[in-house]
């Protein structure tokens, strides 16, 4: 098996190529045509997005506050479906079976990307059932502990580790999800035996790291704010190549000696294959309109979620190269498909 180092360089370098070509591309409202006729009339009704995760993670918050400004743009309410569970197979195989009208979406991230690479067999093919509508937000892993934790840093709990082999529970949510398998990664470049337990949702994790289940949690940084900031839980890294704007003082895993964890997250919203494009240009501009919208580009940055409005290309383009990524990343951490 490589050494788990070898793959940070491959992750890391695609983000920050992909992420420059995003920042000098960005549409603004208004680019995209009118495309047919029908496209004026678009949507007709309700629309549905369908979310892989249970409510209160960092996928719920994002699409509840984008969706919240394009129900009132686009003039229709925009639900939000959870459907967790499945590694995201569940939601995705609804979308991909949902008529092809734009009024479904689907909510796309790192497991969409990861499914790929780690199930043995999907109802669906990610790139030909799909049709991508737009990226939503970038953001970083953290790993946290209590703020009673017998570990006040991450040599401490690595020490530990070595010391007590099999014994650290690190927390996460779904298998298969990005926290999931950045947990499995720690072990790997840490070089340390201990068990990933996966739970149903960001707050299952918490409440789980509260109670003394797990050690520690791998999760999204974002819906851990709250209590990072209310001393109530203490972040030991980031597993970002960056420290986190919103925690400056807690350096990158990278810095604490792990050159090999490397992993940040990603979201966005895909569409039936059969769409038309009009329907997805016109979901596309509003997505562009809400992200560009002061208001909600500052509550996604206060949860720590960096906005990423494109083009249905460029986000079909990052999925195509997630796939690559993360199926390498499996291949070389050597984790059985599913």
């Amino acid at each position: 098996m490589s050494s788990p180092v070898s793959t940070a360089p491959l992750l890391g370098s695609t983000r920050r190529r992909f992420l420059l070509g995003l920042s000098g591309s960005v549409c603004a409202p208004g680019v995209w045509s009118q495309g047919t006729a029908g496209s004026s009339t678009f949507p007709t009704k309700a629309l549905r997005i369908v979310v892989p995760f249970g409510a209160g993670g960092v996928a719920d918050l994002t699409v509840r506050t984008v969706s919240k400004r394009m129900a009132e743009t686009l003039g229709q309410p925009v639900l939000v479906d959870n459907r967790p569970g499945a590694g995201g197979v569940v939601a995705a195989d609804l979308v991909a079976k949902a008529d092809p009208d734009g009024h479904t979406l689907l909510l796309i991230s790192n497991g969409t990307a990861v499914s790929a690479g780690l199930m043995k067999q999907l109802p669906y093919d990610p790139l030909r059932d799909f049709k991508s509508v737009g990226l939503l937000a970038t953001f970083d892993i953290a790993l946290v502990v209590p703020v009673d934790s017998r570990f006040a840093n991450l040599g401490q709990l690595l020490q530990w580790a070595r010391e007590n082999p099999g014994r650290l529970n690190i927390g996460s949510i779904n298998i298969g999800s990005t926290q999931h398998l950045t947990a499995e990664w720690f072990k790997l470049v840490a070089g340390i035996q201990a068990q990933v337990v996966p739970f149903n949702g960001t707050p299952a994790v918490l409440t789980a790291l509260r109670g003394g289940q797990v050690d520690v949690a791998v999760e999204i940084l974002g819906p851990v704010l709250p209590q990072l900031r209310g001393k109530a839980l203490r972040a030991l890294a980031v597993t970002s190549e960056r420290r986190a704007t919103a925690l400056p003082d807690v350096p990158t895993a990278q810095e604490q000696g792990l050159k090999g964890l490397l992993a940040s997250s990603w979201n966005g919203l895909a569409v039936p294959a059969r769409t038309p494009t009009a329907a997805i240009e016109r979901l596309n501009r509003e997505i562009v309109a809400a992200l560009q919208t002061p208001a909600v580009r500052q509550q996604l940055l206060d949860l720590n979620l960096e906005p990423q409005p494109g083009t249905p290309a460029q986000a079909h383009a990052w999925l195509q190269q997630e796939i690559r990524d993360w199926g390498q990343v499996i291949e070389r951490a050597g984790i059985p498909k599913q």
